[in-house]
């Protein structure tokens, strides 16, 4: 977990294209707010860990809001409710339930649905504001920070010189 978190402010800090990481956060929404006792987790997870993002932020950002989940719990669990209710994709729903495997998704549970609806509707908007706070992190909050003194004491540290050389 500390090198994820170090990776994480590497990123921050290096070349790494902004959208990598903007990409990082959105998916590790989509992770986060996805109950973990299903298929399409353990699907979903391994096909983001073959794209290019950075997996520190992916593993950071999935940990977070797996945190933030269970208080968004009963709004997933009305979006859901009202997207499985819709008259016309109900056959839909039930050819899907007949395939072999798909029904390991659980996507007919209301509350794996409807955070899978909720993050999809929130990745453009994550990703363009992790993208803009990745810049603006660059251009004004990090220098500023690498200047004060609690920085430069920290930085003196040998735990922490060591943990940056072994990366």
């Amino acid at each position: 977990m500390l090198k994820a978190i170090i990776k994480f402010f590497k990123a921050l800090n290096s070349n790494a294209h902004p959208g990598e990481i903007g990409h990082a956060f959105a998916l590790g929404m989509i992770l986060g707010f996805l109950p973990k006792n299903n298929a399409l987790w353990y699907i979903l997870t391994v096909l983001f860990f073959f794209l290019r993002i950075n997996r520190g932020a992916l593993i950071i950002m999935t940990l977070l809001f797996s945190m933030l989940a269970p208080l968004l719990d009963p709004m997933f669990d009305s979006i859901g409710y009202y997207f499985l209710n819709i008259g016309f994709l109900e056959p839909v729903f039930r050819g899907l339930l007949e395939i072999p495997f798909v029904g390991f998704t659980r996507f007919n549970n209301t509350i794996v649905s409807g955070s899978f609806l909720f993050a999809l509707f929130m990745y453009v908007p994550v990703f363009m504001v992790t993208k803009v706070g990745v810049k603006g992190w660059r251009a004004s909050l990090a220098p500023a920070l690498r200047k004060t003194k609690v920085i430069k004491v920290i930085s003196k540290l040998p735990l922490i010189k060591k943990i940056g050389e072994s990366l």
